[in-house]
């Protein structure tokens, strides 16, 4: 529908934010679908592939996971309506007719093409989206599996079993959006009718907006995928709708922006002035521009500002009319007359524009044709041209105002009437066919399109009025020719719908006839049938003003009802009884969970579904004519009060004006180009003190975000100056009076800056992306937002709901706060005890150590309940080993460069490998001599800046540049081989960003277009075309390295070494999966990494419940809840992605699905085990820290169990006294024993870089061979000295020597040797010596042997070499989020990353060290040493470093 397209442009510029992407979805009760997009979405994607095939049992399995998908994210409470489009109403048959004939048409033009090509097309049948119209074969069998589907989702899934299921199918008469909005006018029709009723309707198609105001229902929102403008046509639809941006588009707040749009009227009417009959008005003035069932006015065009014309036009009429012009459904005739008597000035002005261009022209013909003979003759040819091919409309228009020449009266007004009615009467003559425009022609042409009004109106408001009433023709007339109406009688037949196989006669063209019974296919094609002239295999299309080639207006008959059924009658008795059971009517249904049935429901597609064992589903037949309302029925809007409902955004609760004003607010990521509807937040009457300010709302639960207000828990409050925070990490809300510890702080120079810059960011936020003006911000509150609930053990054992917020803290200024409002919420607590919430047999997963993320059962704990403890067996499964994975992950990664390196290889500058990596467009004709504005891209479109999107494998984004792979490099070599004239022109045009066709090839035999074609289509055909983009933020692992990680769980799925273990846990340490904690996040503390072992704890959902993954990818984002995580699952499961990995096994995922199972190993052996080698970043300095807590089972404060005590000296276990430096305090980590001592496995500290300078990897060679040394007694005093104890040490003079030849460098060298080292995974060893051979034992057994040597210190030397090559493996940053933020996955810039590296891995920075050992033997000896260290500690750094060989 036309006039949606504006709306969405016009109104959601003011209203842009209602398109919520779906973080916070509001609690909804009944949630509509409108099915057929979701058929056409599963079918049939990407219409511009010809070669793309589908089979029927795939189109059915994917619609089945939409819908699960859209049931999942919505949640209905009590109604869940599926409808599919039934036989429609005539007036709308002739809209499909055009469209399936234009479908059928392009497609066979794409065939046509591809092999015209060469191109080799599958042998089997395309699938036929004509197919997807009632009464065909594909929707019989679509019918039986949708009730299947319900069947099977109410018996299976408990989070269906509370819901009324209605489906009403193809078999059912009507369109599918009305179906829907026929059972909601019968529900709000009803006495008992809640009117808080929250609505969700689902569907593509634009007048969904319309009908959802016509219900005037106060919570009424609507639900699609995300709509993108400008993209290109071939580029493929996301079909998964996993992968698929979903907005909501909340009614609730566009009614409160038309109140503001037509509140002038309020002063100016006499009348009551009335917000519902404003709307019904606004959904009538839709109606001029066009919808599917009559066609535009002449040159009332969205894309002219027709709407903004229409309204204007009616706030200043309304004031004399007395009254509205849609009175509920009702048009009433003398106030529409005069709003468009007045309207119709429009066409006058339109006129006058064209009528000064006509008269220039007729000044420059001269006298040639300024007689009436002449100027009719030259009409006439004009209407005969119009009617062999398409003549523009300019030269008729040139031809009708050159009739009226001879008319020299010298009155100007009365030659400018004269010409706009032969202008009027040519529009006629040319678009209709008329030879004559008389007035009963155009009394007939007034009558029929305001009865296409009324019938439209009737339609939105009760329901069809008539089944066989249409608009009979192509075009509309001119305003100012729809007089004369108030006296007429618009009365309707309601008849009956067509049958579904006279209706697909009548919509289908020849092309489909395969879809219709054997029977009738004649009709279409043979010569003798009487109705084959309404299936010409050849017709024109006409834009009539638009632009886009889907408006225009298909030129096909129109079918002649009766001619059609008197055709069929004769070959109705051949149909088969199959073929006669699709074609009748039939009621639809609703279906509901009766536990107290049990049957089998056998399925209709066994091999793909299976039967349904214990179906407990009721089915309630509904009469067809139930939902019927009478035509005096009025819809009367319920006040919404003061209660605010959760997730619907509205403009009350704040202070503020409006105004229109040109502002640039950004639209479906475009500025916007006309008038905006601002508000401007009030500045208060009172001046806020900070101080005040805190005392108010720190510690306290409010709502932020205004007018999309979102419960948050405020934690700090600063003006700038001095900043007031919570003294105390938890959660907890501080109500009443009761102070919370508030800790003040005055802000340094370099805060207050930043404090500046972030109010000006806010600010700047608020304007461009809301239109929300929000003046001076004094004062800012830092806020967690509400994610969800948690239950919580209480100290009496009783459990509750508690309220959860983010980690993550967030800014807000103070203004846009709500406080004090009454909101409704429906979080009831379902459980009291921990039997409730723990019964037997519940699935829980643990979030303690040990078997931290393991899934288990709830077993029998009536013996250990009341002890506040709960009996579950866990189950353990084998784990794959993917340390060796990561060690080498860098033989698997894709090798990116620098674009010069690139260049160089290429011989062309590193400007045109930027330029055709990215989009270069190419215009028709030349730069001098332009031909239109159409343009085609010749670019690789390897690169997105302004979305700042990649194309992993071939291109990376770092902080600095853009880094290519060798992919791109062969690439533009075939390019530059294929096409070197266009690299030649780019590079001698470097300063131009527009490039044409007769410039690259100017010469005569050379033709342009055919060239770009050429290019268009090797671009099209090469495999890079149908690569996908992946976000610059997102973190992944290559494909090969992902390939290696499936091997890897193949191996450990062959070993199925699965253990069951019984525990007693204490309850605060399950996590239960439960609707009321979706978003809650299991463990808070836990950071992310890639190759993560991570576990699925989200029920209901598409990844089964518990099964276990790895991360291949992180997307960071600006809000905590809205990082996605994409996994590699263990096992395909039906709707699983293909995220670079084997089919249906990827997914992506929040925080809030996932317990990460690598964090609970690193948290329980106290150290961070490996993970992805990424270059360490910053971390941004979160509001609050909250300590890691780390350390042995029994400290943990996750543990179950009672901590034990510290065993005495007596004991086997020894614990250290704390390291008296840094240099002890790494030696004691390393934990080295000699004989049968055993030290106690502490968690390393991290120590920091004192003088900030990184070492270079001969530095830290050289270090780490003295410390391992030094750690081994080697060339040292006697053995007897204490690791431990560096000052008390048995030869000081040893060690104070080592210091002073290290100086001030050693401190620092110790310092990220350490930081080296301790990150390492170190196990205890013991050394036994002979007299030449020295040999280490590493805990896990295995022996590292040294070479016999002479002496003992030489065999210990060279042990001690082989020992580290086994020991050290290249370190992890752990304990650092992906991107520096206040929680894991903050979005940071793209780190950059140098020439010939991968973005996972940094080439470090190599000095030579300044002293280098004098001694050549040793040094020798030493070199070796130093490159055994390097090669084992940093194996993937650059190889272009070397040691010197001499002094």
């Amino acid at each position: 529908m036309e006039c949606i397209t504006y709306c969405c442009r016009m109104f959601l510029h003011r209203v842009e934010q209602q398109f919520l992407c779906l973080q916070k979805i509001p609690e909804f009760d009944n949630l509509y679908l409108d099915m057929n997009g979701i058929i056409h979405q599963c079918s049939h994607p990407n219409d511009e592939d010809v070669h793309f095939r589908i089979s029927e049992e795939k189109i059915f399995a994917d619609i089945f996971h939409y819908l699960e998908v859209l049931f999942r994210i919505i949640k209905p409470r009590k109604v869940f309506f599926m409808a599919v489009d039934g036989v429609a109403p005539r007036a709308k048959m002739n809209q499909q007719r055009g469209r399936r004939f234009r479908s059928a048409k392009e497609a066979e033009e794409k065939i046509k093409k591809a092999l015209e090509k060469g191109e080799v097309l599958p042998t089997e049948a395309r699938f036929d989206s004509n197919c997807i119209t009632p009464g065909t074969d594909f929707m019989a069998k679509l019918q039986e599996q949708l009730k299947y589907f319900v069947h099977n989702k109410l018996s299976t899934d408990k989070s269906w079993q509370g819901v009324n299921v209605y489906l009403s199918g193809h078999e059912t008469p009507g369109e599918g959006e009305h179906k829907i909005m026929e059972f909601i006018r019968s529900e709000t029709a009803k006495p008992g009718h809640n009117p808080s009723t929250r609505h969700c309707l689902y569907g593509l198609d634009a007048d969904l907006i319309m009908l959802g105001l016509t219900s005037h229902e106060p919570h009424f929102s609507l639900l699609r995928e995300e709509v993108r403008f400008g993209g290109k046509k071939s580029q493929k639809r996301i079909t998964a709708p996993e992968e698929t941006t979903f907005h909501l588009l909340h009614l609730s707040l566009m009614r409160e922006y038309i109140d503001y749009e037509f509140s002038e009227l309020r002063n100016k009417i006499s009348f009551e002035y009335n917000l519902e009959r404003i709307i019904d008005d606004w959904v009538l003035m839709g109606f001029l521009v066009g919808n599917d069932f009559i066609p535009h006015l002449p040159h009332l065009h969205i894309n002219h500002d027709a709407l903004p014309l229409l309204y204007r036009t009616y706030i200043s009429v309304l004031p004399s009319l007395g009254g509205y012009l849609n009175e509920n459904g009702h048009l009433n005739l003398a106030h529409f007359e005069k709003y468009l008597e007045k309207l119709s000035d429009f066409d006058r002005e339109h006129f006058s524009e064209v009528f000064v261009d006509l008269k220039w022209f007729e000044s420059k013909v001269g006298n040639k044709y300024l007689n009436e003979a002449a100027g009719l003759a030259a009409e006439e040819a004009g209407v005969k041209d119009m009617k062999k091919s398409k003549v523009n409309m300019s030269s008729i228009l040139c031809l009708a105002a050159l009739r009226k020449g001879t008319e020299e009266d010298g009155e100007d007004d009365d030659m400018f009437e004269t010409e706009f009615r032969q202008y009027k009467r040519t529009y006629y003559m040319t678009k209709m066919g008329v030879e004559v425009v008389s007035d009963e022609f155009l009394a007939n042409q007034a009558k029929c399109y305001v009865e296409g009004i009324q019938w439209i109106l009737h339609y939105y408001y009760h329901g069809v009025q008539s089944w066989s009433w249409y608009y009979p023709y192509h075009y509309a007339p001119f305003l100012s020719d729809v007089r004369n109406i108030s006296s007429l009688t618009l009365a309707f037949d309601l008849g009956k719908p067509f049958m579904p196989f006279q209706q697909l006669l009548g919509v289908l063209p020849s092309a489909s006839k395969d879809l219709l019974p054997q029977c009738y296919q004649h009709l279409m094609t043979s010569p003798g049938s009487p109705i084959v002239e309404y299936y010409p295999q050849d017709f024109k299309t006409d834009l009539n003003g638009k632009q886009q080639e889907w408006e225009a207006v298909v030129l096909i008959p129109f079918i002649d009802e009766k001619c059609l059924l008197a055709a069929m009658e004769p070959y109705t008795l051949k149909l088969t009884p199959p073929e006669k059971a699709r074609n009748r009517h039939t009621e639809c249904a609703v279906y509901c969970f009766d536990k107290e049935l049990d049957d089998v429901y056998n399925s209709p597609l066994p091999q793909l579904f299976p039967n349904i064992v214990h179906c407990h589903v009721r089915q309630t037949p509904i009469p067809m004519d139930a939902w019927r309302v009478s035509l005096d029925h009025v819809v009367h809007r319920a006040d919404r009060g003061a209660l605010y409902f959760c997730g619907f955004p509205t403009l009350q609760h704040i202070r503020h004006k409006f105004y229109k004003k040109k502002t640039g607010v950004m639209v479906f990521q475009q500025s916007s180009r006309g008038e905006n509807m601002l508000l401007e937040i009030l500045a208060s009457q009172e001046l806020e003190q900070v101080e005040d300010v805190a005392a108010l709302v720190l510690g306290k639960s409010l709502f932020v975000n205004w007018p999309h207000l979102m419960e948050a828990r405020v934690v700090a409050v600063s003006d700038g100056e001095i900043k007031f925070s919570l003294d105390e990490p938890s959660q907890v809300l501080y109500l009443g009076d009761t102070p919370p510890p508030t800790e003040v702080t005055h802000l340094t120079d370099k805060e207050q800056k930043e404090w500046v810059k972030e109010v000006q960011g806010l600010s700047e936020h608020f304007s461009k992306r809301k239109g929300i003006v929000i003046n001076e911000t004094d004062v800012v509150v830092y806020a967690q937002l509400l994610t969800g609930r948690k239950y919580v053990i209480g100290q009496s054992g009783k459990v509750h709901l508690e309220k959860q917020f983010a980690k993550q803290v967030l800014p807000f200024p103070y203004q846009t706060i709500v406080k004090d409002i009454k909101a409704f919420d429906s979080s009831l607590a379902r459980f009291k005890t921990l039997e409730e919430l723990f019964p037997p047999g519940t699935v829980v997963f643990m979030v303690g150590n040990p078997y931290y993320s393991a899934m288990g059962d709830v077993q029998d704990s009536s013996d250990v309940i009341n002890e506040g403890r709960v009996r579950v067996v866990f189950s353990v499964p084998c784990e794959p080993q993917l340390d060796a994975l990561i060690q080498n992950q860098h033989k698997y990664s894709v090798k990116y460069s620098p674009g010069y390196v690139l260049a160089s290889r290429l011989g062309i500058t590193s400007y045109l490998v930027s330029r055709f990596s990215g989009s270069i467009f190419i215009g028709r004709g030349s730069k001098k001599n332009p031909h239109g504005e159409q343009k085609a891209n010749a670019g690789l479109n390897l690169k997105f800046n302004k979305k700042n999107e990649e194309v992993p494998g071939y291109t990376k984004r770092t902080e600095k540049e853009w880094l290519y792979s060798a992919a791109v490099e062969e690439l533009l070599a075939e390019y530059l081989e294929r096409f070197s004239e266009l690299f030649d022109f780019v590079a001698r045009n470097s300063h131009d960003d527009f490039f044409y066709e007769d410039d690259i090839w100017p010469g005569e035999d050379e033709n342009g277009a055919e060239k770009v074609q050429e290019i268009q289509g090797w671009l099209k055909n090469h495999p890079v075309s149908s690569c996908s983009r992946a976000s610059c933020d997102l973190q992944i692992l290559d494909t090969g390295i992902v390939e290696k990680i499936e091997e890897e769980l193949e191996k450990t799925k062959a070993k199925k070494m699965n253990k069951k273990v019984r525990v007693t846990v204490k309850p605060h340490l399950l996590f239960r999966p439960l609707e009321q904690q979706h978003g809650v996040v299991p463990d808070p503390d836990a950071e992310y990494h890639l190759f993560d072992r991570v576990v699925n704890v989200r029920e209901s959902f598409s990844v089964p419940l518990g099964l276990r993954g790895t991360i291949i990818g992180i997307k960071g984002a600006e809000r905590e809840a809205e990082v996605l995580y994409e996994v590699l699952f263990d096992e395909e499961f039906a709707g699983g992605l293909t995220v670079r990995c084997s089919p249906g096994r990827g997914y992506r995922l929040p925080p809030s699905a996932l317990i990460n199972l690598s964090h609970g190993s690193r948290k329980e052996h106290g150290a961070h085990k490996l993970t992805a080698i990424v270059k360490p970043q910053p971390s941004s300095s979160s509001h609050f820290t909250h300590k890691s807590q780390l350390g042995g089972l029994n400290h943990s404060p996750c543990s179950p169990f009672i901590p034990t005590q510290v065993m005495d000296t007596h004991s086997s276990l020894i614990t250290r006294p704390p390291a008296s430096s840094e240099f002890e305090e790494l030696i004691a980590n390393l934990k080295i024993s000699k004989d049968s001592e055993h030290v106690q496995n502490h968690p390393p500290t991290e120590p920091k870089n004192q003088s900030g300078e990184p070492l270079s990897p001969q530095s830290f060679a050289m270090k780490g061979t003295l410390v391992l040394k030094e750690m081994l007694k080697i060339d040292s005093g006697p053995s007897a000295a204490d690791c431990t104890g560096g000052q008390d040490s048995a030869n000081p003079s040893v060690q104070q020597q080592s210091k002073r030849r290290s100086s001030k460098k050693l401190g620092t060298a110790m310092c990220q040797i350490r930081t080296r080292i301790s990150l390492v995974r170190f196990q205890a060893v013991e050394l036994y010596f002979s007299l030449t051979v020295c040999q280490v034992k590493l805990s896990n057994g295995l022996l590292v042997h040294g070479p016999q040597c002479q002496s003992e210190t030489e065999a210990k030397e060279k042990t001690a070499l082989f020992a580290l090559q086994r020991l050290v493996t290249p370190f992890p940053h752990q304990g650092q989020p992906f991107y520096g933020g206040t929680f894991p996955g903050a979005q940071a810039p793209v780190p950059s990353a140098a020439s010939g590296s991968h973005n996972q891995f940094v080439p470090l920075q190599v000095k030579p060290p300044n002293n280098i050992v004098k001694n050549i033997d040793f040094k020798k000896k030493y070199i070796s040493i130093l490159n055994i260290c390097f090669s084992t500690l940093f194996p993937y750094t650059c190889t272009s470093c070397t040691f010197p060989t001499s002094s």
